[in-house]
């Protein structure tokens, strides 16, 4: 790894890459009204601000892992589980993040405004009559239909 560092020095002097982090959401102000939220909708509310705020970022990485998973067509016939496919699924990844919250943010909003019809009484028995039990379904009339 030393030898590697070693040797991208000189490429990383012609082509410099920021060195600070990329820049996080600040949790302050998400964790306060998560505090203050009462309801589903306030919750999903702090979700939906907190995915719209990350997505820029993570859509970046993505792009980058990706493209970097691509370089020198290193991906078109990497078998499963190197480098070059680990980075593919690492880029597909970090976008999941969004879409499994946003699933779960959607799920309980239908919870709490859409829940599902309840269940149907149990059937009643039928009152022993007099009556024959209902026939079975008759067969359409006519010819089957050829092939």
């Amino acid at each position: 790894m030393r030898w590697a560092k070693r040797d991208a020095e000189t490429f990383l002097t012609k082509h410099p890459l920021p060195r600070e982090p990329i820049p996080a959401p600040d949790p302050a102000p998400y964790l306060a009204a998560l505090a203050a939220a009462t309801t589903t909708a306030h919750a999903s509310a702090i979700t939906q601000h907190l995915l719209d705020a990350a997505q820029p970022a993570l859509h970046a990485v993505s792009d980058i892992l990706a493209a970097i998973a691509r370089w020198d067509d290193r991906h078109r016939n990497a078998e499963p589980g190197t480098p070059p496919k680990m980075l593919m699924e690492a880029a597909s990844r970090s976008l999941s993040v969004l879409g499994l919250a946003d699933a779960a943010d959607l799920a309980l909003l239908r919870a709490e405004y859409d829940p599902a019809p309840p269940p149907p009484p149990p059937a009643k028995k039928r009152a022993a009559s007099n009556l024959p039990p209902t026939p079975p379904s008759t067969p359409p009339a006519g010819p089957a239909p050829g092939r």
